[in-house]
């Protein structure tokens, strides 16, 4: 009966070694690369909290079971999850554990002489012979010949030994080195890539900011409409710079019959401070034009018009005064806005409706903007009084009225009608509620600002990446050897044979060639008296 073979455990030690093998390896590195490209996916099949919140609060609204499991594992968050995240440092690990070793080989190889001289080189894929007689090259002796062989050999490329104690006199030569240097130069570019998006994450920032003609951004917290900190942002890390918008500047189309009206050139004109202390700088901020400040970069992302109302309660005082950005709905700039007064007494007041710049109406009678231009600016509004829910602490959207829990004043349906104002006029709110007056334009622009330190690095990287795939892949792996020998011709003359063999590693359709090129080299060097075929 056979016993059964007992297998020693491994141990911790020996766990921990086999778990770094396993990780380390070439197939793992693979792996998780394409996991972490499938982890992606999710990213851009669900919202996401840090690009749209909004999104995620309505899929959540609408959607409240399955949204409910998608947030549990973090789907509306797929980048800064846990399980990418995890998935992330163990291919930097990987990837930095496949390399180490690899470095190391290669130092080693460096150091190697190269490949001993084969005894046939009439068996490599490209060889040849050339003699020469002794006494063209009088004096000369065989190891003087190698070590010129050596010489002419290091001047192609090749990492060259002269042999002249071996029994026949050669010389071994290698070339190609370098692909190996490019395959490791792609890998540690990809490790610095990973690091660097890492740091860009961790100490970047983006934050959006509407900005009215007349208005200064000043880069602190409290100024942005929205913020987005990395990981390990501290705010006394942004600069103190300011951006103030002077003039926003609209080219439309005006000769085009199949897009006339359309915008084709966006301008802001800003002054800018990028310290406290400096001189104001005017600039100007354009489409796919950033404006770099202090490693941070400004983008133009959006424009509107800013109608400037003022809101007076029923005690006849000021309640509200100032320019109400409008968004865009269509090509026109027809633009929806949302009022809101809470200051006003005895009751808070809610305006909602549209911007019309170029107030016109169409065949039906209804009114619509006929110009993007502010040729004829029109405000059609509606009121309501009541209780905004603004007092409550609970955050709403600036750009929506909830009317719930308002009562109407004027709409088209009431007695009063809607509100209909041009530039320049006052509307008097029915039951002495107030007045609303259109007071002028302005316009507005959106911007969004990025702070991200990883650029110039993955820029480096990236370009790094590039040049070494670019040698692994066009830098060819030969050797070389050449033979010394001397015999006696049939005449009875001495004679000098020098015998050359190449081969490559891996496939070269350039080795022939290199084969013509070194014989042309020798013959060159010491001119054949008989040639002897390849």
């Amino acid at each position: 009966m056979k016993k059964d073979v007992a297998v020693p455990a491994l141990g911790p030690l020996g766990m921990l070694r086999w778990a770094w093998t396993q990780l380390t390896s070439m197939r793992t590195a693979l792996f998780l690369l394409l996991l972490l490209a499938v982890a992606a996916v999710p990213g851009s099949l669900f919202p996401q909290r840090s690009i749209n919140p909004e999104q995620v609060t309505t899929y959540l609204t609408n959607k409240p079971t399955t949204g409910e499991w998608l947030d549990r594992f973090q789907l509306f968050d797929v980048y800064s999850s846990v399980w990418f995240s995890a998935i992330y440092l163990l291919l930097f690990i990987s990837l930095i554990g496949c390399i180490l070793p690899r470095v190391k080989k290669h130092a080693k190889a460096l150091r190697t002489p190269p490949p001993r001289t084969p005894s046939r080189l009439n068996r490599l894929p490209q060889n040849g012979t050339i003699r020469i007689q002794t006494a063209g090259v009088s004096g000369v002796s065989d190891e003087e010949v190698v070590r010129d062989v050596a010489a002419l050999l290091k001047k192609r490329g090749y990492r060259s030994e002269a042999r002249p104690g071996d029994a026949t006199p050669s010389v071994g030569a290698e070339r190609g080195y370098s692909r190996e240097v490019g395959n490791l130069l792609f890998h540690i570019s990809l490790v610095g890539l990973l690091a660097s998006v890492g740091v860009g994450g961790a100490f970047g920032y983006n934050g959006q900011r509407v900005l009215v003609e007349g208005e200064t951004f000043v880069n602190s917290l409290v100024s942005y409409d929205s913020f987005k900190p990395g990981t390990l942002f501290q705010e006394d890390s942004l600069d103190p710079y300011s951006v103030k918008l002077d003039k926003f500047n609209i080219t439309f189309d005006r000769e085009s019959t199949t897009h006339f009206g359309q915008p084709i050139d966006f301008t802001a004109e800003v002054e800018t401070r990028r310290s406290p202390d400096a001189e104001p700088e005017k600039e100007k901020l354009r489409v796919n034009h950033p404006l770099r400040i202090d490693g941070a970069d400004m983008y133009l992302v959006g424009n509107g018009y800013a109608p400037v109302v003022t809101v007076r309660d029923g005690d006849g005082d000021v309640a509200f005064s100032g320019p109400v950005v409008s968004v865009p709905q269509d090509g026109m700039y027809t633009s929806l806005m949302v009022i809101k007064v809470p200051d006003a007494k005895p009751e808070q007041l809610g305006f909602q409706g549209f911007l019309l710049p170029t107030a016109m109406t169409d065949e039906t009678g209804f009114a619509i903007s006929g110009d993007p231009n502010a040729i004829n600016p029109q405000l059609q509004l509606n009121s309501y009084y009541g209780n905004l829910g603004l007092d409550d602490g609970m955050p709403q959207n600036v750009y929506v009225l909830e009317t719930d829990e308002l009562k109407d004043l004027n709409n088209r349906n009431a007695d009063a009608g809607g509100i209909v104002l041009g530039a320049g006029q006052t509307y008097e709110l029915p039951d002495g509620k107030g007045s609303i007056s259109f007071d002028g334009l302005k316009r507005f622009i959106g911007v969004d600002i990025a702070y991200d330190p990883s650029k110039r690095p993955v820029a480096i990287f990236a370009a790094l990446a590039l040049l070494g795939l670019a040698i692994s892949l066009f830098t060819p792996r030969r050797r070389a050897w050449v033979k010394i020998k001397n015999s006696v011709d049939g005449s009875g003359r001495e004679e000098r044979i020098i015998e050359y063999g190449l081969l490559a590693r891996g496939e070269d359709h350039r080795l022939e060639s290199e084969a013509k090129e070194l014989r042309k080299l020798l013959e060159q060097q010491w001119p054949a008296v008989e040639r002897a075929g390849v």
